[in-house]
């Protein structure tokens, strides 16, 4: 017998690497398909820049910086530490502005016009005189403004501290929200886009292939987790957003975090994979099944059906031209004795990390819900949590993506059989 002998229907295959070998899996996309995104992603964002009428949008966000150059850096750090950002100017250059000594990083990427040492001004790096590295900043990125725009410059930024819009805001300049800029570019992925985000997927299933081996009676949670960390690394990928993996009593209430709780046989396991992989793409799929491979019990069986049921009923509403609002009203409605256990949403947006739009589920809709469409082009998750009173949750999340004939499924990773 082989160590995958109990391997149910093809997750087998989705483990192994093309050789038929528990090793790295390499990506076969070719460099024409990465830099045709890289050059659509870029385009994106100056088309929305104009619509918005701003003189340059500034970008601190490490998820935007990649999605503009595809630029990686200390991404996580630098997700909480203000030291590494970019300036794109509305009909001028598009510059990196990169850690010290990283200048480096970005040989070859097209979208880069031009690299500057960063200037940081945060309390970290500079504590009491960190009030003057803050006017040198603001006097350089004035400057560029002036020379790319008008004497009276727009400045969209995605995050920015208080401090620093305030030193802009002395310098003449002023400062707009710049997240529906970045939403609202990157919610329509192009062809290429979406060849690169088929490969995150099916790194994340080589790592969701991976807990299943070792969901046996005895392990943590938190050795489970590290099976889908591991896949990730080694086959390209950068993190996890979250540690959303747990089992029997700790699958409710949904969102308690792996511990070193060890699990026992016939216990359900539920995850949410969470994961930023190859070339800084998301894949967010969730997934339940039963430790040691036993069969579901009645109870398990109930809930599993009823958590698949909401996802295929949801997924076939998702077509080009169907609001958000009617998508709502014709949504699978949950019964009363699960309310209480409800996920937070229906449907979300999907790239390089969770993104617009957000769609409630029926029970919190409400007038303040944003509005919008579907259209081709985009990614979305659609997610069910099932769970009552006493019992495991199940949570369940396919990544779908929108076509002209409606929501095409990107993951094959298989539903439990029943």
């Amino acid at each position: 017998m082989t160590r995958y002998a109990f391997f149910k229907d093809d997750r087998k295959a989705t483990y192994l690497n093309s050789k038929g070998a528990d090793l790295p899996l390499i990506s076969p996309i070719r460099a024409d398909v990465l830099d045709r995104a890289r050059s659509y992603r870029l385009g994106r964002l100056r088309d929305q820049m104009q619509s918005a009428d701003v003189d340059a949008l500034l970008l601190y966000d490490p998820i935007n910086i990649r999605y503009a150059f595809d630029s990686s850096n200390m991404q996580v750090w630098t997700a909480h530490n203000a030291i590494r950002y970019a300036l794109i100017l509305n009909g001028g250059p598009a510059i990196l502005f990169e850690f010290k000594g990283c200048a480096h990083l970005a040989n070859g990427l097209p979208g880069v016009d031009e690299v500057r040492t960063a200037i940081s001004y945060i309390y970290m790096s500079h504590g009491d005189k960190a009030e003057i590295f803050l006017r040198d900043w603001a006097v350089e990125i004035t400057d560029l403004l002036h020379q790319y725009g008008t004497q009276k410059p727009r400045l969209a930024a995605d995050t920015l501290e208080l401090n620093a819009v305030h030193q802009l805001t002395k310098l003449g300049v002023s400062v707009v929200n710049g997240t529906e800029i970045t939403e609202l570019s990157r919610a329509i992925k192009s062809p290429d886009e979406i060849e690169l985000m088929r490969w995150t997927i099916r790194v994340c299933e080589a790592g969701l292939a991976r807990v299943y081996e070792h969901s046996v009676p005895g392990v943590t949670e938190r050795e489970l987790w590290a099976h889908l960390h591991f896949e990730n690394a080694r086959s390209g990928g950068d993190w996890l957003e979250t540690k959303l993996l747990t089992s029997g009593p700790n699958t409710n209430p949904w969102y308690s975090e792996c511990s070193d709780r060890e699990v026992k046989r016939g216990e359900m396991i539920s995850l949410d994979t969470d994961m930023i992989g190859p070339y800084g793409y998301c894949a967010d799929l969730s997934r339940s099944w039963v430790c040691g491979y036993e069969p579901m019990n009645d109870t398990q069986k109930r809930l599993y059906l009823t958590a698949l049921t909401q996802i295929e009923h949801n997924v076939a509403l998702i077509k080009p031209g169907v609001s958000f609002l009617e998508f709502n009203e014709k949504s699978w409605r949950i019964p009363a004795k699960h309310v209480e256990y409800r996920y937070s949403l229906a449907a979300h947006g999907v790239g390089m990390a969770d993104e617009w739009p957000v769609v409630p589920l029926h029970i919190d809709w409400s007038e303040r819900v944003t509005s919008g469409t579907f259209e081709p082009g985009m990614m979305l998750c659609v997610e069910s949590l099932i769970a009552e009173k006493g019992t495991e949750s199940i949570k369940l999340e396919t990544q779908v993506l929108v076509t002209a004939a409606g929501a095409e499924r990107l993951d094959s990773f298989p539903w439990e059989s029943i």
